[in-house]
């Protein structure tokens, strides 16, 4: 149901009471008193016709299972809007005689009667609906707001989580920095240590030769 079509409805049903027990009033009055009153009258009527076109217009834009509805409804409305229009002529001929006036009176006051119960159970039956809209709309943002909660809370987890590859990222970062500044030492330590074995290398062989020299001349005396 349409919530648009809900509230030009709730309007026509307010306003085709009030139209009613409008004819009803006028039927008792003459003169300027009854001119102003169909004047007033026919005004309402005018609004109502708007009302109906609105809703008409409304209802030919929803889907077709919903559309077929509220023309059905739309019909009554037209077929109560003609019945104001008819009294509202009756009551403008002024050639009725005393008994038809009482005829035209009790029959208004009994259509206004009637006319208001049926007014007063479709006010029921929108006033529900909007009712149940409402509720319908509270859950749907109640839900929207949970969604939202846990969207946030996902969304806290996951800056965390960043924050924590991120320090374990830079940790890498630090680990990797000492294992290059441990392998350019060890790689120093190797280059020395070779150095180191070249040096004494050459130390002993000069000792030998040295060593081989003296033994020479000792021998050769």
């Amino acid at each position: 149901m349409s919530e648009v079509f809900e509230g030009y409805e709730r309007q026509y049903c307010e306003l085709s009471a009030n139209l009613s027990k409008k004819c009803t009033a006028a039927v008792a009055l003459v003169g300027e008193q009854k001119k102003q009153k169909l004047s007033d009258i026919r005004a309402g009527l005018e609004d109502a016709e708007s009302l109906i076109r609105k809703m008409d217009l409304e209802a030919r834009s929803l889907q077709p299972s919903v559309k077929a509805m509220l023309l059905a409804k739309l019909r009554e409305y037209k077929s109560d809007l003609n019945n104001l229009k008819s009294e509202v002529k009756r009551i403008a001929s002024g050639n009725l005689n005393p008994g038809a006036r009482d005829e035209l009176l009790e029959s208004g006051m009994a259509d206004a009667l009637t006319a208001s119960a049926d007014q007063r159970s479709r006010l029921m039956m929108t006033t529900e609906r909007l009712n149940q809209s409402s509720d319908r709309i509270k859950d749907s943002r109640r839900t929207m707001l949970e969604t939202e909660e846990l969207g946030v809370s996902i969304l806290q987890d996951l800056h965390s989580q960043r924050q924590s590859l991120l320090h374990a990222n830079n940790t890498l970062h630090g680990v990797d920095d000492n294992i290059g500044k441990s392998k350019r030492i060890l790689t120093a330590m190797s280059r020395r240590m070779s150095r180191n074995k070249w040096i004494i290398g050459i130390i002993i062989a000069v000792l030998i030769v040295s060593v081989a020299l003296v033994l020479y001349f000792k021998l050769a005396k």
